[in-house]
């Protein structure tokens, strides 16, 4: 996991040596910029695979080509096998493969990368770039043009800001060539064939398969995983299926925040003991809570009032688990795949369910996966999400409505709870959903300070002013602490919002 930034313009050193410095939380390990004919290329790396030889920019063999990357690339060593007959590597990181797989094929092979990412690759040879992001958008991207016209890239607003005249965030799962613009190189889609309804073994197989899989991809590293664990249901299968395939004889780490007395703090203590995992918790006050929202909001980028409230508890936790692991796994995504939000009830033939499963999948790169990555990079640690696997979405989009749908007899996410059963125990297998800001107890503090500070009369004057609209105290609270940090109305353009404040 990493941090980016290129530009095309004119740039000094020491101009690059302080973006760099606004992106060190993305990569303390090393940081390096290569100056091109036409290119400026900057990296902070946090080293994960090809410990030894992965510092980047990467360069091709006549030093023709350059890759930056932040990311990984799951598949690297078949695609590296694949190419090996005809092209030689300077490294053993995952990342030079993107670049040589583009040097071989062409932008058009990006398709084949299964992974998160977001890279830039600089062709001087024929004075030309690539630039990608994964499908999902798993990865940030944000791009402008400078006051000369010429293209700026960067992983985070806050880097990228000062040198354009507007940011705009990099559509997920395309690539961009200055020949041919922005190309869709994946999307989402409806599968051709489904399950049916009486399938249900094949369902279950499925979905044990596709799991266990997409864990396995994600304990590659070179250094060691653990997990999140809220104690809910998501994080608990993640933290059981990541127990049966890590490697080695040491238990697998876990992690766990919350206030005193809190759900997710004693359910994930059951899960803990339950699985034996080395557990760690910590538990925060609501003065701490409070004193957190300024550098949870700096380093996410947003006010939306939802986003701020669970990112707070996974801004800790990443904390807790970065004092012990550079990798941790997360839940994130089993609700959208699997019907776990209440309103999805409505959705009763499959066509329309799977049509708002795409919708809401398209719309994480800027709310649930913006938390993800922003929080854990916050405290330089890499986070990875099993659920969005590929295969593990195709395959949940060919499950019938009628087997996810909740109903009398059966409790939300009643297929993926059935299909592990036996795997964790029984009474955080069939609990209720609840959200991770509810269940860590940061919900109710951070709505009654936003209440006690913000008076009637300061709302409805900010709510006048304002370029925006604010729905609640709360939100206000928000998005004034957002634009004591980014005051530039531009920025304000990029937020992600939320039905509800």
């Amino acid at each position: 996991m990493c941090g980016i930034f290129v530009t095309q313009g004119e740039m000094s050193e020491k101009q690059m040596d302080e973006v760099l410095e606004l992106l060190y939380h993305r990569g303390p390990d090393e940081g390096k910029s290569v100056v091109t004919d036409r290119v400026h290329l900057g990296h902070r790396r946090l080293s994960i695979i090809g410990l030894e030889d992965g510092i980047q920019p990467i360069h091709n063999e006549d030093k023709k080509r350059w890759i930056v990357c932040n990311g990984e690339i799951y598949n690297y060593a078949a695609i590296k096998e694949s190419l090996a007959k005809d092209v030689s590597f300077l490294t053993k990181s995952d990342s030079e493969v993107a670049l040589k797989l583009v040097e071989k094929h062409g932008p058009e092979a990006i398709h084949q990368l299964d992974g998160m990412f977001a890279f830039f690759i600089a062709d001087e040879e024929n004075d030309s770039f690539v630039v990608a992001r994964d499908t999902l958008g798993i990865k940030p991207l944000y791009y402008g043009m400078d006051r000369d016209g010429q293209y700026v890239f960067s992983s985070e607003l806050k880097a990228i800001e000062p040198f354009v005249n507007e940011v705009k965030e990099f559509p997920h799962g395309h690539y961009f060539t200055p020949e041919n613009g922005f190309v869709c190189y994946r999307k989402i889609q409806s599968p051709q064939e489904s399950y049916t309804e009486h399938e249900m073994t094949e369902v279950f197989t499925s979905i044990k398969e596709t799991m266990n899989e997409a864990v396995r991809k994600r304990l590659m590293a070179d250094v060691e995983v653990g997990v999140l664990l809220s104690g809910g249901l998501d994080s608990s299968l993640i933290a059981a299926i990541a127990d049966q395939q890590k490697q080695g004889d040491k238990p697998l780490k876990s992690f766990c925040v919350g206030s005193e007395g809190s759900a997710d703090i004693i359910n994930a203590r059951t899960v803990a003991k339950a699985l034996g995992t080395e557990h760690y918790e910590y538990i925060y006050t609501e003065e701490e809570l409070i004193e957190a929202v300024s550098d949870v909001i700096y380093h996410l980028e947003s006010y939306e009032p939802s986003l701020v409230r669970s990112a707070i508890p996974n801004y800790f936790v990443s904390k807790l688990a970065s004092e012990h692991v550079k990798v941790i796994l997360s839940g994130e995504g089993a609700d959208e795949l699997f019907a776990g939000y209440a309103y999805m009830e409505k959705y009763q033939d499959t066509a329309s369910m799977n049509k708002e499963i795409i919708r809401v999948l398209n719309t994480l790169h800027h709310v649930n996966l913006q938390r993800a990555d922003r929080m854990s990079m916050a405290h330089s640690i890499e986070l990875r999400v099993p659920f969005l696997d590929l295969d593990v979405v195709e395959n949940a989009l060919q499950i019938p409505a009628g087997l996810k749908v909740h109903k009398k007899d059966r409790m939300e996410k009643w297929l993926l709870r059935k299909a592990f059963d036996g795997i964790i125990p029984d009474e955080v297998l069939w609990r209720k959903k609840a959200e991770f800001s509810e269940g860590s107890g940061a919900l109710d503090l951070l709505d009654l300070h936003a209440e006690r500070t913000i008076t009637d009369e300061t709302f409805e004057k900010v709510l006048a002013e304002a370029p925006v609209d604010i729905r609640s105290k709360q939100e206000m609270f928000y998005y004034q602490i957002f634009r004591g940090h980014f005051p530039e109305e531009k920025m304000l353009h990029t937020v992600g919002k939320w039905a509800t404040a």
